[in-house]
């Protein structure tokens, strides 16, 4: 199952989804409501695409309908594609090349570009030697090579590859060493100069202590300008085994504090941190149900799924009080329960996602939870809801032509990239998430089409 930052993308696809139809239905008649058809890609289980629009170009990285990891790119504004298939090496535990994907919904895509304008591309991991490409001219993917190694430390055993970006602009590498209940968090800082990897901190910031492994959202950058994280420890595979929300914040990804400003030793093992909710194993606790958001006054709030004292699943918000403490509220009051105690990658039955603060300190909170879907406004301080704001409405408007195939079952997927003011939206089909084991009929290849909104 995949750490929260891709955790949500279900539901921010979802809502892009919503203002997707909206600007397409503006545009009715135009070559944009019909798509570009890319390619046709694998629709036997989900697994995430990485796309990318920075410097004047577009990137799509994904698998075809043979599961090749698949790379093109062109010119914005252009429509020539240039299309790279990365080589791979043999994989033995799986019995399949390092560039064709399983049935493992864990094995994402991520990309970005560094300073100097040269693309980074990683995935197709779930406890797997590290998987890892870059090329070697910018904005050229003809050059890309693959690159097994980066540090030479802690890369036989990789899950949840992450870039992002510290206060100085320098590329960072995210990624878990181990396996779900037996892991530890890892960073890598890239220098662009010399093309190497070296490591950012003497030892992983989450580290398990080989009895459970983190979970988390982020690091985050907050309107305050620090980097904000809320993770959740995992004793086994076994999804109900999460306990323990907690919380914790960094200037500079080095240095860790709680939200009062108690420094965190590092490695941040069990028990240390800021907790937010102690919450024992087996009590509702999900790593796909989960989000982190800020109040007016930039302070931290977490919303996320547990279940309450009848068993039934709900959404709960958090936020740090000056003792020490933190305000924990029931948001929701549903009567069903979300059960997910097995391994392997999970349908996702609850989503929450916080957006910025109203201009009256109230806090919105987007949520879908099973059939039900829509918008909460929270009081700022009391977090009472004061409003209900439903999305049904926009769902129902006409979807734009994506040709659907008929077979039972399939649902679409979507990934998102904006740059100078526009947007662009892969959509694809795919049967829903089996575990990761392999399914005895797959149905046919699906159409990978590409929709720009230019508003």
């Amino acid at each position: 199952m995949g750490r929260e930052s891709q955790c949500n993308r279900w539901l921010t696809a979802g809502l892009l989804f919503c203002i997707f139809v909206l600007s397409m239905t503006a545009q009715a008649g135009t070559d944009s409501v019909k798509g570009e058809l890319i390619d046709e890609v694998w629709s036997g289980h989900p697994v995430s695409y990485s796309m990318l629009a920075d410097r004047g170009h577009l990137f799509i990285a994904y698998y075809d309908g043979e599961r090749r990891l698949t790379l093109k790119s062109r010119k914005i504004g252009e429509t020539a594609w240039t299309t790279v298939h990365p080589e791979g090496v043999m994989l033995p535990r799986h019995n399949r090349m390092s560039n064709v994907t399983g049935w493992d919904s864990h094995n994402y895509l991520t990309m970005t570009l560094d300073r100097n304008g040269c693309l980074h591309l990683s995935g197709n991991m779930h406890n797997d030697p590290l998987i890892y490409y870059r090329t070697t001219e910018p904005l050229d993917i003809a050059s890309i090579k693959r690159i097994d190694t980066m540090t030479g430390q802690y890369e036989e055993r990789v899950t949840y590859p992450q870039f992002l970006k510290d206060q100085d602009g320098n590329l960072i590498f995210r990624y878990r060493v181990g396996g779900s209940g037996n892991g530890n968090e890892y960073y890598n800082r890239y220098d662009p100069d010399n093309k190497t990897w070296k490591p950012l901190l003497d030892s992983p910031l989450l580290d398990g202590q080989q009895k459970c492994s983190a979970y988390g959202t982020g690091p985050r950058k907050g309107p305050d300008g620090k980097f904000h994280m809320l993770w959740m420890w995992r004793d086994t595979p076994n999804a109900g085994s999460n306990h323990t929300l907690t919380y914790a914040r960094s200037p500079d990804l080095l240095h860790w504090e709680t939200h009062s400003g108690k420094p965190c030793p590092l490695p941040i093992t069990p028990g240390q941190g800021d907790v937010v909710d102690p919450l024992p194993p087996f009590k509702g606790l999900i790593n796909m149900g989960y989000t982190l958001g800020f109040d007016a006054n930039h302070a931290p709030v977490a919303a996320y799924h547990k279940y309450d004292e009848n068993g039934n699943s709900q959404a709960f918000v958090a936020r740090p009080l000056k003792d020490g403490t933190w305000k924990i509220k029931q948001i929701s009051d549903w009567n069903f329960r979300w059960e997910f105690s097995k391994n392997g990658s999970q349908n996702r039955e609850v989503s929450l996602r916080f957006a910025a603060p109203n201009p009256d300190g109230s806090l919105n909170l987007t949520y879908k939870a099973r059939d039900k879907s829509g918008r909460w406004r929270l009081a700022a301080e009391t977090f009472e809801k004061l409003e209900l704001l439903p999305i049904e409405k926009v769902a129902k408007k006409p979807e734009p032509n994506y040709p659907r195939m008929d077979y039972p079952g399939l649902q679409m997927n979507s990934e998102s990239a904006t740059y100078d003011g526009k947007t662009w939206v892969l959509r694809w089909e795919t049967l829903d998430r089996n575990g990761d084991k392999p399914r005895e009929k797959v149905p046919p290849k699906s159409q990978l089409r590409l929709y720009r909104l230019d508003k």
